[in-house]
């Protein structure tokens, strides 16, 4: 079955030659605590170098399913509203492997006595790398052997991001160049598309003990439908993190998080498709995992996390 569904996806994507314009951006369950990799504004805006690394892997058991590792690393700087992010994200899907080296800066003004707002730029290096080899077992006329392809392209980006201690929203679109990876004459063309992003969230205080967190991520670009992410997070006593979250006509996910420290957070997600292809024996979901580090200059001093 999975070749069969290899071989689909071979036929669809290379063999005739079509032009492929979606989604092309990794897809996170736990954006909000990845909130740099879709918006440049937030770089900086934790007020404190802070590190987090992202492991991905969808549709368990379905080979040459997507998977994605991502590390980022952000931090203002000495001067007053300057922040700075660097960021590493490697997407791999069958024999296609996307690699970003990310650049964020931002910068920040104060709208309120707790309300900021921010300003961000991203610069990008974009590595693509086609393994044609990988599929000759699929190749009926060897129209598919034609060496492995590598690409390089630059691209920018921008973000707006406003939060407060209990509120935030951000819109913002990673990539704002649409490249074309391939010509006509080629074997196959793929043309990248902006992606937009909508982020908000806020936390209430239920009680001196427990805070909710509802979250909102939509997703627009130009030839797939909306896609939005809602999610309902509760953290219990400053340290345990628990939720469940809404892929609309997509997933269902839950989500679970421990801060092992006041400097360090885990989170992990699974994903449900409630798709036709989650209805297959050879898909078992998906995982995500995280791990962030926040270099805290006053440990003592911190009365309460941030949660986002």
């Amino acid at each position: 079955m999975t070749k069969r569904i290899r071989l689909l996806i071979t036929v669809v994507a290379f063999g005739f030659g079509i032009t492929v314009q979606a989604q092309q951006d990794a897809q996170y369950t736990q954006y909000m605590y990845n909130t740099v990799s879709v918006n440049p504004g937030y770089a900086g805006s934790r007020g404190h170098l802070s590190i987090a690394g992202l492991y991905r892997n969808q549709w368990l058991g379905l080979d040459g399913a997507p998977e994605t590792q991502t590390l980022n690393i952000h931090t203002p700087l000495g001067y007053r509203g300057v922040g700075l992010g660097l960021s590493v994200i490697n997407d791999k899907i069958g024999p296609t492997s996307e690699t970003y080296f990310d650049v964020d800066f931002s910068y920040t003004i104060r709208t309120s006595v707790d309300g900021k707002l921010s300003f961000g730029l991203k610069a990008s290096a974009h590595m693509l790398d086609i393994r044609y080899s990988e599929l000759d077992e699929f190749a009926i006329d060897g129209q598919l052997n034609q060496g492995d392809l590598n690409q390089f392209s630059p691209n920018i980006g921008a973000g707006v991001y406003y939060h407060t201690e209990r509120f935030y929203t951000g819109i913002s679109a990673p990539r704002l160049l649409e490249t074309t990876h391939f010509d006509e004459s080629s074997l196959s063309t793929a043309k990248e598309q902006v992606n937009w992003y909508l982020i908000s969230g806020y936390v209430w205080d239920l009680n001196p003990f427990l805070k909710f967190k509802p979250t909102v991520l939509a997703k627009m670009v130009q030839g797939a439908p909306l896609q939005a992410d809602i999610s309902a997070n509760f953290m219990f006593n400053e340290k345990f993190i628990g939720g469940v979250a809404y892929r609309w006509d997509a997933a269902f996910s839950g989500l679970v998080g421990f801060r092992i420290s006041d400097e360090m957070f885990i989170g992990l997600a699974y994903d449900r498709e409630i798709t036709d292809l989650g209805a297959t024996t050879f898909n078992d979901g998906s995982i995500e995992i995280i791990m962030r580090y926040d270099f805290l200059k006053n440990v003592g001093n911190l009365k309460s996390p941030r949660f986002f």
